[in-house]
């Protein structure tokens, strides 16, 4: 469907130059009323010749051969349901490293109960799965028919072979009791398939997105990663500010503790030095009361040694 588009947006191209000539030369013929045949291609030739329409038709001509080949290649290669598969991990695994780090993702590794699906996400609220198995056999039958009964036919076919691996995808992967999120991802490496499904199988998809599978294509894919990402960084720092405050109130209780014994070792102190108070005021008065004893006795002997 892309070629086709590119394509005919290719032939609207080169018509649109073609009508660029003929309005030229239709001009040329105004301005001589009799212009014979050989006037013509001069004219034709030299407006050719002047807008570079044979490089530009050649240009044209070699890039649709080149997307010719691209489109037939990118079809051998994905013509295999195990090519497919492979095809839509390589996608995957480039799109996680684009939007996630390292330590966010995972590729082909088991998650639940031995399953393995082609990658998941390490979110705050669990394991994410993404499954980006999917059966194109009769999408592709019901493009490239001609024929109305048989494109119904195949159209119905592959939704309902869309429906059992949406199906699947929620067996095996939407397990909150397991570990996993209460939704999985249904990635479809192809915007063409998505887009299909969007328009022809709305209401199935809405019916699954309510069981917990969610159909993405490479773009909504990253959107989402981008939420996911953003959630994740908010609980990082929301687990942060929780051990920042658990480690301030740990702060403020041997804070508190440490007021506990210094207002014990001030109390301590202040009775410590009342105390000495007390103590030297006695130290005193005994030491008054001595000396006053002393003194009738020091007068007494000096008056005994006058001569």
């Amino acid at each position: 469907m892309a070629l086709e588009t590119a394509l005919a947006g290719a032939i609207l191209f080169v018509s649109l130059l073609i009508l660029v000539l003929v309005w030229r030369l239709r001009g040329a013929v105004r301005s001589d009323p009799g212009p014979d045949t050989d006037q013509l291609v001069a004219a034709l030739s030299t407006t050719w010749r002047e807008m570079e329409l044979d490089r530009t038709v050649g240009q044209i001509e070699l890039h649709a051969s080149e997307m010719q080949q691209l489109h037939t290649d990118i079809r051998q290669m994905l013509r295999t349901p195990r090519e497919r598969g492979e095809f839509g991990e390589q996608q995957l695994d480039v799109i996680l490293s684009d939007h996630l780090p390292p330590e966010m993702y995972g590729i082909r590794e088991q998650v639940v109960d031995g399953k393995t699906p082609d990658a998941h996400i390490r979110s705050s609220a669990g394991r994410i799965c993404i499954d980006a198995k999917f059966p194109l056999d009769n999408y592709e039958r019901y493009v490239e028919t001609d024929d109305p009964d048989e494109a119904e036919r195949y159209r119905r076919a592959f939704a309902s072979d869309v429906e059992g691996q949406l199906q699947k995808i929620a067996q095996d992967y939407v397990r909150p009791e397991a570990g996993t999120t209460d939704f999985a991802f249904a990635f479809i490496p192809s915007e063409g398939v998505y887009y299909h499904l969007v328009t022809e199988e709305y209401d199935m998809l809405r019916a699954f997105t309510r069981q917990g599978v969610q159909v993405v294509s490479p773009l909504t894919f990253g959107h989402k990663l981008e939420l996911i990402r953003a959630d994740v960084q908010a609980q990082k720092l929301s687990e942060q500010a929780e051990t920042i405050r658990e480690r301030l109130q740990g702060l403020d209780a041997r804070f508190r503790d440490l007021e506990e014994e210094w207002q014990t070792l001030h109390r301590h102190l202040r009775n410590a030095k009342n105390k000495a108070d007390d103590v030297d005021r006695q130290y005193e008065s005994l030491r008054a009361e001595f000396d006053r004893i002393e003194e009738p006795a020091t007068a007494e002997a000096d008056g005994g040694n006058r001569p």
